[in-house]
């Protein structure tokens, strides 16, 4: 017999001891949600997360810091950013949101680009929120609300931007195939929370972000986006639990509008707040709820700072 060549060496290879499954390697990192005002993104975290962490509303510019929700799944986690729309500022407070959305895209590991499907072929994330460059993170476009059309228009949409997601973060269509995308884009990495956790932020950030969320709801015109809230105190010792919010406005004009006439309108915003943060806490709630004035706190930095808001030298 002639001897075997170097590439042609038998090698005797032992049994099998059993199935041995492939080890996976976790992946994990920061998904920020971007895009205009009011096209959806808090609804979208919400319903990836699972729970209500983000407020929504049909009014414009509802979200104003940065929102934490954290999905983990099978060796993926991520965490999810619900950052403010991007806007053309025109005051200090708008300013600092359009700059907490855009460091959420430069800190990211992906960027979903949130545009709404109604508008058509969406432009690029660098051209729509005037950046300087590309973000460094892949950037996955989304179209929500895709609900709202007709089988026709999605077919058109389709082809106009065939690289786009398109999904309807109010019924669940189409986000199944969004995350296996964002999950794809993550990088190989240890996990960077705990499996169980679903947010970052203390309770008392998301109890004071209802109180506003509601404000919203029950404020008619221009007053919402006057209102801010602050917790001054937060016992969850107590049952029930003890929570006394502020909510601040610019004006004395605004103050007795809040109130309302005999209290009624401030009576309907607290009993309505305080069914939301029920059932975020899971406990029953007393929230003692005031109204008071911080002249022109929107254009303040110091009150902006006061508020949580990064100012723009920030």
């Amino acid at each position: 017999m002639f001897p075997l060549a170097p590439h042609q060496l038998q090698l005797e290879i032992p049994p099998e001891t059993g199935n041995l499954e492939p080890e996976t390697v976790p992946r994990s990192g920061f998904v920020a949600i971007t895009g205009a005002p009011n096209a959806g993104k808090s609804t979208l975290l919400n319903r990836i997360v699972g729970q209500k962490l983000s407020i929504t509303s049909p009014k414009a510019q509802s979200t104003r810091t940065r929102v934490f929700g954290i999905r983990t799944e099978g060796d993926v986690q991520m965490v999810l950013v619900d950052a403010p729309g991007l806007l053309d500022p025109s005051y200090p407070l708008q300013h600092a949101m359009r700059g907490t959305a855009v460091r959420a895209i430069r800190d990211a590991d992906v960027v979903v680009h949130l545009c709404d499907a109604r508008d058509g072929a969406p432009a690029t994330l660098a051209a729509a929120a005037a950046l300087d460059a590309p973000p460094r993170a892949p950037v996955i476009t989304a179209l929500n609300k895709c609900d709202a059309l007709d089988a026709a228009a999605r077919a058109q949409l389709a082809r106009e931007a065939p690289d786009a997601a398109l999904l309807s973060a109010r019924t669940g269509e189409g986000v199944p195939e969004l995350l296996a995308r964002i999950a794809a884009a993550l990088p190989e990495g240890p996990f960077h929370f705990p499996e169980d956790d679903l947010a970052t932020q203390p309770v008392r950030f998301f109890a004071a972000e209802l109180v506003r969320e509601t404000a919203f709801e029950q404020l008619e015109e221009e007053l919402p986006y006057s209102v801010a809230c602050e917790i001054e105190e937060f016992r969850e010792s107590t049952s029930p639990v003890y929570i006394r919010a502020v909510l601040y406005v610019e004006r004395d004009s605004q103050k007795a509008i809040v109130i309302g006439e005999k209290g009624a309108r401030i009576r309907a915003i607290g009993t309505a707040a305080r069914g939301k943060i029920e059932q975020l806490v899971g406990a029953p709630v007393y929230l003692d709820l005031w109204v008071k004035v911080l002249p022109n706190w929107r254009r303040d930095a110091a009150a902006l700072r006061r508020f949580g808001y990064a100012t723009p030298e920030e």
